[in-house]
């Protein structure tokens, strides 16, 4: 799969925020992917303290969420860990990842934050420019922002705010569990994404292309370990 280049990762901390504050004005947070045929899901992995990570990319078909293609890369990440400046370990994996796919996706949820971060790009926004695609971020957990907590049932949803601002949406996709955080990466809208991140889960908390590269990366990871 052909990329954009990549803006360089071995870079400090400063200049990681200043890259990421000049590429959030590229970011397209309208629109809605038409006659979508393969979504894909990624995801990394790695053991706490370790500096090597597996990056994923499980392509599916839609509507049938049946596994296409599945890549992975390894690498040695060198980027200390700060929150908010994650996409700078993880992205350089993720991108070899991407590299590998020989199906282009018509859109890609990853496991982590798009404009839901303090300075508008997160993980799914950086990814979602390099590779040109529509983008979701579906994370597990809150980076920042303010929230009400959604309904109890399945699709119900709250604002997420930070600093006056919509970041994203708090949906719960299953009935009493824990809710996912959602919000654009790139090239498509939040109610977009919300509805597209419903429309991917079958029954449980994740959506199935973030849930699929999960389940991938972490079996990677163990035939690494052994």
């Amino acid at each position: 799969m052909r990329l954009r280049t990549p803006n360089r990762w071995d870079v400090d901390t400063r200049t990681a925020c200043d890259i990421q504050k000049r590429l959030r004005r590229d970011l397209i947070r309208t629109g809605s992917p038409e006659h979508v045929r393969l979504v894909a899901g990624a995801d990394v992995s790695y053991n706490r303290g370790s500096d090597r990570f597996i990056a994923g990319v499980v392509v599916l078909s839609f509507p049938e969420l049946e596994t296409v293609e599945e890549v992975s890369a390894v690498a040695t990440v060198t980027f200390p860990y700060i929150p908010g400046l994650l996409t700078f370990r993880e992205g350089p994996v993720m991108v070899e990842a991407f590299r590998k796919l020989k199906h282009r996706p018509d859109l890609v949820l990853f496991d982590g934050q798009g404009v839901a971060h303090p300075r508008g790009m997160g993980l799914a926004a950086h990814m979602g420019l390099i590779i040109d695609l529509p983008a979701i971020g579906c994370a597990k957990s809150r980076l920042c922002g303010e929230h009400r907590e959604p309904g109890i049932e399945a699709g119900s949803a709250e604002r997420l705010v930070y600093k006056d601002r919509l970041i994203g949406k708090v949906v719960r996709t299953r009935r009493g569990v824990k809710p996912v955080f959602v919000s654009v990466g790139h090239r498509i809208g939040l109610a977009a994404a919300v509805r597209w991140v419903l429309k991917c889960c079958r029954g449980v908390r994740l959506p199935e292309p973030t849930r699929r590269a999960h389940q991938l990366v972490n079996r990677v990871r163990t035939d690494h370990e052994q």
